[in-house]
């Protein structure tokens, strides 16, 4: 389904009843990546998954800063009702709750993140990747899409995901190649790592229930998501075998009994 707001038509889906679970992908994903975890959780939750700025069925005319990002958000819960929800983000989409829970925290009942962060702490670090999320940009522009997905799924942080059967890669890969040069180039520009605040100072105001997620092979954000326990009050982190950075694909029966438990937990 569609909702308008200003120059931008987001593209959400709403699955199952119960209490509201939403969703949010990360870079070069979209709502399709939560699909074996909606065919499980629907009769158990009301799932909403939503194609963030650049992605998906998502269009958008103006730039989407973090920030903005979240103010749409916002306003697409106020359109559905969502008085309060479970929320659930990987990666940018990760960012992208976190960041949601720092500017409306009333609204939050869970927060759970896969394999996030809260940004970058220096200034001077947040300036290099804006420089780095750049090139990559331009790259994507100068080359194209399908020579940029060439060169992301084989970076490091994706090494585990060729562990998975040919199908699972090639489902990986034909979302990567469903997006547009232009939305993907935008999405890195203005709600990169080095775009978005740093939360890093906030997190020790935050309350609500935390669950943080990180795969045992993704050192860098097992690393950032220990910090991060520390900060937030009321937060657990569960380190998950034999996963890297997409746990929900990696270890997807383990990620989904994980987070519904957690859920249950906190829907009274």
């Amino acid at each position: 389904m569609k909702f308008n707001i200003g120059d931008a038509t987001y593209w959400y889906e709403i699955h199952g009843i119960g209490e509201p679970v939403v969703f949010l992908h990360g870079f070069t994903g979209s709502s399709q990546t939560w699909s074996p975890l909606v065919h499980n959780l629907k009769s158990k939750f009301q799932i909403v998954t939503i194609d963030l700025p650049g992605h998906g069925k998502t269009k958008i005319n103006s730039p989407r800063t973090m920030e903005a990002c979240c103010h749409d958000l916002n306003q697409l819960f106020q359109h559905l009702s969502l008085e309060s929800v479970h929320l659930v983000g990987y990666s940018m989409g990760g960012r992208t709750a976190l960041s949601f829970a720092m500017l409306y925290p009333g609204l939050i009942k869970s927060l759970i993140l896969e394999s996030a962060s809260p940004g970058l702490a220096l200034q001077q670090e947040r300036h290099n990747r804006r420089a780095n999320d750049e090139k990559l940009a331009e790259r994507i522009e100068k080359e194209g899409l399908e020579s940029f997905v060439d060169f992301w799924e084989n970076i490091p942080l994706f090494n585990t995901q060729k562990q998975l059967p040919s199908n699972k890669q090639k489902i990986i890969r034909d979302e990567r190649m469903s997006h547009t040069e232009k939305g993907l180039a935008c999405s890195l520009r203005h709600m990169g790592t080095g775009s978005q605040p740093s939360w890093w100072n906030e997190l020790s105001n935050f309350h609500k229930p935390v669950l943080l997620m990180a795969g045992e092979y993704d050192h860098k954000f097992v690393k950032i998501n220990e910090r991060m326990k520390e900060s937030l009050s009321n937060s657990d982190l569960r380190i998950i075998k034999n996963a890297g950075h997409a746990i929900h694909v990696e270890q997807a029966e383990i990620f989904g009994k994980i987070v519904t438990e957690f859920i249950l937990q906190n829907s009274l």
